[in-house]
């Protein structure tokens, strides 16, 4: 295909489906997601993203409110679909055991060992019902298929719906839940795999390889995410048949984001071209930079199941960035990042479309 025969970046399907200006998506980040960050995307026309992972409905509320005051462009929430394979509570000992295994870092840090909490996620029905009452532009979901009457519910308050999928068959399910476009996420993605069918492990596709097949399996709009950091992404994934793109690890990178700046000069840095996929510090697969506390759980081989692992971990991890301690943190990472050169939203987004 040649460069006078690709899709035009301020007309394609998921323009015109999501009333935004250039087919650019920032990805949905678990624990980072800024307010500043979300705005700038969607007042430079893409579609800012703000991850919920974590957060109950009140907090819910308050971010979307926040944001409706940031920016008066269309922006998503992104909701985790509860799968089957959380681990909703432990016998007091085995509590006890994975509490043990991290109690080396929590004593670095000066934090006492957490108590058994009453639950390790805020309730799913509570965050779905503050993220339709917000009315955002959209509500975005990774690890499942949102069910029937959540899509419903939401195409009745005008809202669309997007699904993330890691192979096709994963992009077809979400169709036939009735999803408004599908995001297809390619391993080289940081942080999370979301793959919800087959465990992650066996749904390892690479971008370039997942995103013609999605787009030749599905009828609504596909978003190619995962390696994609400049122009030079942008175009191959349009001309795969991507009507846009999601892109993560450059936005996180940026001083509008919620990562400190030890992580974001991690980012920029050469360590940034190594990349892991590790259990160890959420007790799902997920995509980082290697440090000390991977590479010392990975040995010692005791990370507890999702999502005892990330409440386990996100008592000291915090206290860590704060402390600019990258040892001790989650860098999450995918392999484009040794082609980040910005530094602001605003440059991401331009260095992405010029000239593609």
């Amino acid at each position: 295909m040649t460069a006078q025969h690709l899709p035009s970046v301020n007309s394609s399907r998921l323009t015109e489906l999501l009333g935004i200006d250039v087919p650019v998506v920032l990805g949905p980040f678990g624990g980072v997601s800024s307010v500043a960050l979300t705005a700038a995307v969607s007042d430079g026309g893409g579609l800012g993203s703000f991850g919920l992972y974590g957060y109950d409905g009140g907090a819910i509320r308050k971010t979307a409110a926040d944001l409706r005051e940031a920016t008066a462009k269309p922006f998503a929430l992104n909701l985790w679909v509860p799968n089957g394979t959380e681990t909703t509570s432990l016998p007091a000992g085995e509590y006890e055991k994975y509490t043990a295994a991290l109690k080396p870092y929590f004593e670095e840090l000066g934090i006492p060992l957490p108590a058994m909490p009453g639950r390790y996620m805020p309730d799913y029905g509570e965050q779905v019902e503050a993220a339709l009452e917000a009315r955002p532009a959209v509500v975005s979901f990774v690890f499942g298929v949102p069910a029937a009457g959540v899509v419903e519910e939401a195409h009745r308050r005008g809202i669309k719906v997007m699904g993330t999928a890691t192979t096709v068959a994963e992009a077809v399910a979400l169709e036939a839940g009735g999803v408004d476009a599908v995001v297809a996420s390619g391993m080289e993605s940081g942080g999370h795999r979301v793959s919800f069918l087959k465990p992650a492990e066996e749904s390892l596709v690479g971008t370039f390889a997942l995103v013609p097949q999605v787009a030749d399996a599905v009828s609504v709009p596909v978003i190619a995410a995962g390696g994609i950091a400049d122009r030079r992404g942008f175009a191959a994934a349009m001309v795969l048949g991507a009507d846009g793109v999601q892109v993560g690890t450059a936005f996180l990178a940026t001083r509008e984001s919620a990562a400190v700046p030890a992580y974001r000069e991690v980012l920029h840095s050469p360590a940034a071209a190594h990349t892991v996929l590790t259990r160890t510090l959420s007790g799902r697969l997920a995509r980082g930079i290697p440090n000390r506390i991977i590479t010392e759980l990975e040995e010692a081989g005791t990370a507890a199941p999702f999502p005892v692992q990330n409440w386990l971990t996100g008592r000291f991890r915090p206290q860590a960035a704060a402390r600019g301690n990258t040892d001790l943190m989650s860098l999450w990472a995918g392999q484009s990042a040794p082609l980040l050169r910005h530094h602001t939203a605003a440059e991401v987004l331009a260095g992405l479309l010029d000239g593609a």
